[in-house]
């Protein structure tokens, strides 16, 4: 019984063991085939060479270019208030908004009148005086000239005995008193003179008055310089008012203004190439004609879409140390035209709208989009689908593009998505982008690609 046991398990396996030897002989051995490079797929575009917009954009929130404070320059109540003269509402240019009451300054007026008519009779009674005056001197010089012959022919007789020495000294004292009657004229002539002068500066005087007088009372009204929009109102109808205190404030509706800052690097590429400008001695107009800078307003909020030409008028007055940024501030015209219930607003004050400047065209230079370079390299396909690392320098630095300026040429096949790893002769398979490629032309030329 134990022999039998040992052989049923011997020889299934004598069995198998015999099987597998005889396969072995008679199988085929596997043919041997040659490693194969696989081709790496990867989305290429052709570098165009074109006309290049350097642009740069901001956000900023919309200001008035001109606010306008009612200030009271003269004091008392309020008896006139326009109807409209509410926040929020749009009032004409040249509305009375505003009448303090002008009685005091209409009395004001008719007492520097009066006492202007006083000082000028006074000065006719003066020149009349002064006439008369001048009469009198002509009198009494004769009547001297009359009493000194009087005194000559005396001196004559008492030499001959004709007269006594007494009766020539009393005809010396009649000259005498005679000359002091013409000298005490000639001194109230001499004071006329300045009696004029300072009648003159009393009526000089009193004219400064009256035309303050009339001033403030022209300062009574106030009117709105300009069309606006009330921003505030600080004063109701029957309200005591004192000089100096703000009444209403109003905004123009002319000219909006929207400050936006800048990076540093992106202000040097929108006027790159341009020769030295003085902006101290050339006119503001001619300045900014030579920075020639564009700029257009738009707002993307809420499902509104709206834009506004703009122009660039001047920098800010700092540089932003932490950002390192520079304010630049850009003029919107009629900034309520063109309103369109739903779908256009008015650039009212407040709105944060976003900001696009654009420099002067570069023509003829060649770009590719902001991600295809790697550190200053660009990835190439060459004539062999192989990877082309090349070295290149870069003219103008844009958010989605950049302006090469050697290393690469037009139409040369640039790789734009990752490599990873990038193997310098690696076997790539390309495959044209043509959406890439015109979003890259339509941001290069600002919208204006062919």
């Amino acid at each position: 019984m134990a022999v039998t046991r040992k052989w049923v398990i011997l020889v299934p396996i004598v069995v198998g063991v015999a099987g597998l030897m005889l396969l072995k002989k008679s199988s085929i051995p596997p043919v041997q085939e040659s490693v194969r490079e696989q081709a790496r797929l990867v989305r290429v575009i052709e570098a165009p060479k074109l006309t290049v917009v350097p642009r740069a954009e901001g956000h900023g929130t919309v200001q008035p270019a001109r606010t306008w404070e009612a200030v009271a320059q003269v004091k008392g109540k309020v008896i006139r208030k326009h109807p409209r003269l509410q926040k929020g509402a749009i009032i004409e240019a040249g509305q009375l908004i505003l009448e303090i009451d002008p009685a005091d300054y209409q009395l004001a007026i008719a007492q520097a009148e009066a006492d202007i008519e006083a000082t000028r009779a006074q000065l006719q009674e003066l020149e009349a005086k002064a006439a008369n005056t001048r009469a009198s001197l002509r009198i009494e010089q004769d009547a001297l000239a009359l009493n000194q012959r009087e005194l000559e022919r005396k001196r004559q007789l008492v030499g001959k005995g004709g007269i006594s020495r007494s009766d020539v000294e009393s005809q010396e004292r009649s000259v005498l008193g005679q000359q002091q009657s013409v000298q005490a004229q000639v001194n109230t002539l001499n004071l006329f003179p300045s009696q004029k002068a300072l009648l003159e500066a009393q009526l000089a005087r009193l004219d400064a008055a009256l035309a303050a007088a009339r001033r403030n009372l022209e300062n009574t009204r106030i009117r709105l310089p300009f069309s606006g929009r009330i921003a505030a109102v600080n004063v109701e109808q029957e309200q005591y008012v004192r000089e100096g205190e703000v009444l209403a404030t109003a905004d123009d509706l002319q000219r909006a203004e929207i400050e936006v800052q800048v990076p540093i690097d992106q202000m040097s590429g929108l006027v790159k190439g341009q020769g030295p400008i003085d902006l101290v001695s050339l006119d503001p107009e001619t300045a900014l004609d030579r920075i020639g800078l564009g700029a257009r307003v738009t707002l993307q909020e809420n499902g509104l879409q709206a834009a506004w030409p703009a122009r660039f008028t001047r920098m800010s007055d700092t540089l932003d140390p932490k950002t390192r940024t520079v304010g630049l501030i850009v003029e919107v015209e009629q900034p309520y035209g063109e309103v369109q219930p739903g779908s256009r607003p008015p650039l009212i004050k407040g709105l944060f709208v976003k900001v696009t400047l654009s420099g002067r065209p570069l023509p003829d230079r060649v770009v590719i989009p902001r991600v295809a370079l790697d550190q200053g390299r660009v990835y190439v396909v060459d004539a062999e689908k192989r990877l082309d690392v090349r070295e290149v320098s870069v003219d103008l630095r844009q958010p989605e593009f950049v302006v090469i300026g050697q290393g690469l040429e037009a139409g040369d096949q640039v790789v734009i998505s990752d490599l990873l790893p990038a193997i310098e002769g690696m076997l790539l398979n390309p495959e044209p982008d043509p959406e890439a490629r015109q979003r890259l032309l339509e941001q290069a030329t600002g919208g204006a690609a062919e």
